[in-house]
């Protein structure tokens, strides 16, 4: 299976059962940004339940900006924020501490364009996973395509409806199960074992 996907802020885990489980990954780099989605925005599971983060975006003159052309707003210290919040997330999960150097440099820096920093998140979190995927791009967009399995909606997080099977999350106790939150959920809570987890989900 080949697949035409987004890259997002830190990716759902729907993401990632769809990535892990094709034989090719093509990203969509020529669509036009959309508000209130997740190419910037993630869902952890905070002390109080479902927490979004969301990285501030400057908004063009044209009301049509294409996603790779998105900027960055960073007058205030979001990064910080998030980290913060990432922190009050999941300090008492398995593996935080033992990803937590890996990803703390990356919210100590300031990336100009949201989709540089969604690709340097790939990698990352690729990495952390032990895992590899080459993703390839695209050069045009196409509204329908015949070629891919066409995974471009999951970038729409409220229209997402992927039912994943459950797993130990440090709060629930207090919330029960929080269903395909961002792949740091799975991450911190499962560390690698997370890659075979991801592989017998179904879309």
């Amino acid at each position: 299976m080949n697949i035409l996907i987004h890259p997002t802020y830190f990716p759902s885990i729907s993401h990632y059962i769809a990535m892990l489980q094709s034989d090719s990954v093509t990203f969509e780099m020529e669509d036009n940004f959309q508000k209130q989605t997740n190419r910037n925005r993630m869902y952890i599971y905070s002390p109080n339940g479902v927490q979004l983060l969301n990285v501030p975006v400057k908004h063009g003159i044209n009301k049509h900006q294409k996603y790779k052309d998105v900027r960055i707003e960073n007058d205030f210290s979001w990064q910080k924020n998030h980290f913060k919040s990432l922190e009050a997330a999941y300090r008492t999960s398995p593996f935080f501490e033992y990803f937590e150097d890996d990803f703390r440099p990356l919210f100590e820096k300031k990336h100009e364009f949201i989709m540089d920093l969604n690709l340097e998140i790939f990698a990352l979190v690729n990495s952390s996973l032990g895992i590899k995927i080459e993703a390839q791009k695209t050069a045009e967009y196409f509204h329908e395509v015949t070629d891919y399995t066409d995974y471009r909606s999951l970038v729409n997080g409220k229209k997402d409806t992927t039912q994943i099977e459950e797993y130990t999350q440090v709060f629930n106790e207090k919330h029960g199960f929080i269903n395909n939150l961002s792949i740091l959920d799975l991450l911190f809570n499962e560390g690698r074992y997370a890659v075979d987890y991801l592989k017998n989900q179904q879309l």
